[in-house]
């Protein structure tokens, strides 16, 4: 994560714990890498309600759905602004890879 003014950039985060994927597909892995993500903020005094931006990394097109549905349940009512792009492949062959901004006001 890289601090640039009130902005917080948080690299792409897979579903990792301990280094090895989760298992359970991609509602599996995204729900792991938001809370990765949401601990990444939280050491700077932010949260997954300071997101504004995410891109998330597809390698199927076809897992939007599965994907979909575990993001909306870990934003909850906030809905930062979103791109899903599909890939040919991920680091460590995730399945899906999220990034994003957030804003912290200083």
């Amino acid at each position: 994560m890289v601090r640039a003014g009130e902005w917080l950039v948080v690299s792409g985060q897979l579903g990792l714990v301990d280094g090895a994927l989760v298992r359970g597909g991609v509602a599996a892995e995204v729900r792991q890498a938001l809370a990765n993500m949401a601990a990444l903020l939280e050491g700077e005094g932010a949260s997954l309600s300071s997101v504004v931006k995410t891109t998330v990394f597809l390698t199927h097109m076809s897992d939007y759905g599965p994907m979909n549905e575990a993001y909306m349940e870990a934003f909850g009512d906030h809905r930062p602004a979103r791109a899903a792009v599909a890939v040919a492949g991920l680091p460590m062959s995730a399945k899906v890879e999220i990034e994003a901004w957030a804003y912290l006001p200083q």
